[in-house]
């Protein structure tokens, strides 16, 4: 595989016809070098129907298979098998966002290990979000940035640039969903990492379910809200300098 400055992971399940139309756009509107890792749960997934019009779009695009079940390990497996620079994890369904991802990647230019796609900053908004899922992801965020030291504004969203540095040095423990992004946030807050945002706009999908499983995944969502906005309240000493 060769290295490219910008890897943009993509966990999909059965979103085949979704996603060839999303890397028309990518084709369009990326101007850096970058590659595409697909990362599927099954064999059978319908992205293999569309195999060979993806295979004919003009930047590179791999196939990353799954070794369990759901978007936390596939996204964990492309970490593993990448090897540029930094990282996007980005959503199958957004058909918003993808003109913001060279901004994201000029952030870590700068010197960011995280950049946050950010809902709620001027120019960001969510709009359809169910009322529960809202009221959580509001609540999570507007703490964690008043009463912690997180210095963004959208704690949740999981549509975010990584560094590779940071990959390679923060441990993962998360397990389901996508708690991994606000453990890595809270750990890398914790750790003095560089972190920023820029606006991006959210709609719930309009077809398909998401796999968003707001109380299956909640328990590890609070582990890291927790750890994060502890960051404020623990004494300083040798625990802050340690690499978690």
């Amino acid at each position: 595989m060769n290295k490219v400055p910008l890897e943009i992971i993509i966990p999909i399940f059965n979103e085949g016809e979704k996603v060839l139309k999303l890397m028309e756009h990518f084709q369009k509107n990326i101007k850096n070098n970058f590659r595409v890792l697909f990362c599927y749960d099954l064999d059978n997934d319908n992205i293999f129907q569309y195999k060979d019009q993806l295979n004919g779009f003009n930047f590179e695009i791999s196939f990353i298979k799954n070794p369990s079940r759901g978007p936390c390990s596939a996204i964990k497996e492309g970490f593993k098998s990448g090897n540029s620079d930094c990282v996007i994890v980005y959503p199958a369904d957004d058909f918003i966002n993808f003109n913001i991802l060279d901004e994201m990647y000029n952030e870590f230019i700068n010197g960011s290990h995280i950049v946050a796609a950010s809902r709620f900053i001027k120019g960001g908004s969510m709009k359809g979000c169910p009322l529960i899922k809202s009221i959580l992801v509001r609540s999570a965020s507007f703490t964690l940035y008043y009463f912690s030291s997180i210095p963004i504004r959208d704690a949740s969203n999981g549509f975010r640039l990584f560094s590779r540095q940071l990959l390679n040095e923060v441990k993962i423990e998360s397990k389901v969903g996508f708690a991994y992004s606000l453990e890595l946030l809270a750990k890398c807050n914790r750790l003095k990492y560089k972190i920023s945002e820029i606006p991006a706009q959210w709609e719930e999908r309009s077809e398909g379910s998401s796999r968003f499983k707001v109380f299956k995944w909640l328990p590890q969502y609070l582990k890291w809200y927790i750890y994060g906005l502890s960051t404020t309240w623990l004494r300083r000493g040798k625990i802050w300098n340690k690499k978690f």
